[in-house]
């Protein structure tokens, strides 16, 4: 029995870790890494997230629950980033955990992340579906029932739009990621543009007394708490859900040049500017009309410049907003491949996901990802699975903080000492998890739930499978 905990707990060594991913390419700089964050946080929700929890929890004081959720986020990023900076490995939080604390806890951790990865693939390909058949039916273009909605639904067998975008964002990402990068560039400079052109739009209409008051009364509604602190609280942790893409970027840091610089830079750049445009759209948002009238609203932002008789400005940021729906898909799947490539590499699942082809990507791991999210996104209703996305994250979020406590002690050891570190350390490491631990118990008692069965069939996996081929072991008994 001690000898199986001992199995368990045994920290992997880092040096492992850098001559398994030596043959990954480091073509990714700065630019990229901050064109993959703010693709993947500013997504879909910033064009619909504002209006909503204005709606149902925080009048217009929204601006002020994503500031709060972008302060928890900032937190954990600080720890990401000196993470990432001193173990430049694919996995991030998992190859991270595995080595600070040891197998098992890196285990979770990832296997956290990888709920995170499937589900929003085929969530954000769901909603680049219904945008895109949205923008076309005016011209008379429709899909019949049975191949735009999913398994089930209102006639559904397959929602073959959020297949085929799923397929040829596979595609892309099997050119390797510096081919990725160049398109995920140019989306994303299309897509703020886009939110500043709606901004600038947006602020000529905008009327003082729609901010009266910013705080309304608090009471309980349907929904859930409404105004007053309380309903600030409640649309933090439903709007954290949109920062949550910056653990993707760690993801691919064994592919960064100059990872000590390039890796802070990145994780940090990109919340910032993403925390900009969410406090400015939401700002702008619930200044133009009355917050209520966003209730039930699933396109706030193009109602609203229709509304205000901008019809060519709202056309224009619609539709920039599907295609950049692309860049989140983009930056989800390299994350994630590159996460069931570090299981792989370790043998907690099958080795061959760990293998690279003859280009030096895992591109193996990349089909086995893409079938998953097609069959979630196109064939099954994952509404109740979408809480995951955030529920799962936040329990990885919790592993990094804490990952920092076992981290220092090894810096300048067996660790390089990072070119970046989190300030106020050993306060602010302790801050970031409590702060997570408020957002996540915020969640619904379903998306809890949900997380539970996930981790109880994940330990089943490791317990069952993972375990007894972990390479690590065999290398301790040879």
């Amino acid at each position: 029995m001690t000898g199986f905990f001992q199995k368990l707990l045994k920290k992997e060594d880092p040096s492992v870790y850098q001559v398994k991913d030596a043959h990954l390419n480091r073509t990714l700089k700065v630019k990229d890494f901050l064109a993959l964050g703010v693709g993947t946080i500013v997504s879909t929700s910033i064009f619909t997230l504002p209006g909503v929890v204005a709606a149902q929890h925080t009048g217009p004081a929204v601006a002020l629950s994503f500031l709060f959720a972008a302060i928890v986020a900032g937190l954990i990023s600080f720890a990401y980033a000196e993470m990432s900076s001193a173990m430049p490995f694919a996995g991030s939080a998992y190859s991270w955990i595995n080595v600070v604390f040891g197998e098992v806890f890196g285990w979770i951790a990832g296997w956290a992340l990888l709920a995170e990865y499937f589900i929003a693939v085929a969530f954000v390909a769901s909603g680049f579906s219904a945008n895109l058949r949205g923008l076309v039916s005016p011209l008379g273009i429709e899909l019949p029932k049975a191949l735009s909605n999913t398994f089930g639904t209102d006639g559904g067998v397959i929602d073959l739009v959020a297949a085929i975008v799923i397929l040829l964002t596979a595609l892309l990402l099997a050119r390797g990621a510096s081919s990725a990068a160049r398109i995920e560039n140019i989306l994303v400079v299309l897509k703020v543009l886009a939110i500043l052109l709606f901004i600038v739009v947006g602020l000529t209409v905008v009327q003082g007394s729609n901010y009266v008051p910013f705080i309304p009364e608090y009471k309980a509604t349907e929904a859930g708490a409404f105004g007053g602190w309380q309903g600030i609280y409640a649309g933090v942790s439903m709007i954290f859900l949109a920062y949550i893409g910056f653990d993707s970027i760690a993801a691919n840091s064994a592919e960064a040049i100059n990872p000590q610089k390039t890796m802070p830079r990145g994780i940090l750049g990109s919340l910032l500017i993403a925390v900009i445009l969410f406090v400015a759209v939401a700002l702008v948002l619930v200044g133009m009309f009355k917050y209520s009238d966003y209730a039930n609203n699933a396109e706030p932002v193009g109602w609203a410049l229709r509304q205000s008789g901008f019809g060519v400005v709202a056309a224009i940021v619609q539709a920039i907003s599907v295609i950049g729906m692309f860049t989140a898909l983009i930056g989800m799947m390299l994350a994630g491949s590159r996460l069931l490539y570090s299981f792989g590499r370790d043998g907690l699942l099958p080795s061959w996901l760990g293998k690279l082809n003859n280009k030096q990507l895992p591109n193996r791991s990349l089909i086995i990802l893409t079938i998953i999210a097609v069959i979630i996104g196109s064939m099954f209703p994952f509404a109740f699975l979408a809480q995951l996305i955030s529920a799962g994250t936040l329990v990885a979020f919790m592993f990094v903080s804490l990952g920092m406590f076992g981290l220092r002690p090894r810096e300048g050891k067996d660790i390089p000492v990072p070119a970046f570190k989190m300030p106020f350390y050993p306060v602010l490491p302790i801050v970031a998890f409590i702060s997570v631990a408020i957002v996540f118990w915020g969640l619904s008692g379903e998306a809890k739930l949900y997380t539970l069965i996930w981790f109880i069939i994940g330990l089943l996996i490791y317990l069952i499978y993972g375990i007894s081929h972990s390479k690590k072991h065999k290398s301790t008994k040879s």
